[in-house]
């Protein structure tokens, strides 16, 4: 269903074409994650839910995946106005 937002997606974090929010990087060190497990995620896991931003009014994709050590775990991602890719938060499943 969201296979060519996912191919584009996979594509910004293939070419470090993206950011992590403070928020994000919290998320990652509080369950033990790096940088590295949430790329696995987003290049081998799939978009389960679409969400739309309140404030903003744009999309959240939300990815489950297996993290390097192949815990179940979640990113939430979307493409800001500039077209890069934020990764907004993640968290184990």
């Amino acid at each position: 269903m969201f296979a060519k937002t996912l191919k584009r997606i996979r594509e910004k974090v293939r070419n470090l074409e993206y950011i992590v929010t403070i928020h994000a990087d919290e998320a990652m060190d509080d369950d033990g994650l790096t940088i590295f497990d949430v790329e696995e995620i987003i290049l081998t896991g799939e978009i389960f839910e679409r969400q739309k931003d309140r404030g903003t009014g744009e999309w959240k994709y939300l990815i489950r995946g297996e993290t390097l050590s192949e815990d179940r775990a979640v990113v939430v991602v979307k493409i800001n106005i500039s077209n890069t890719l934020v990764i907004l938060t993640v968290y184990v499943e």
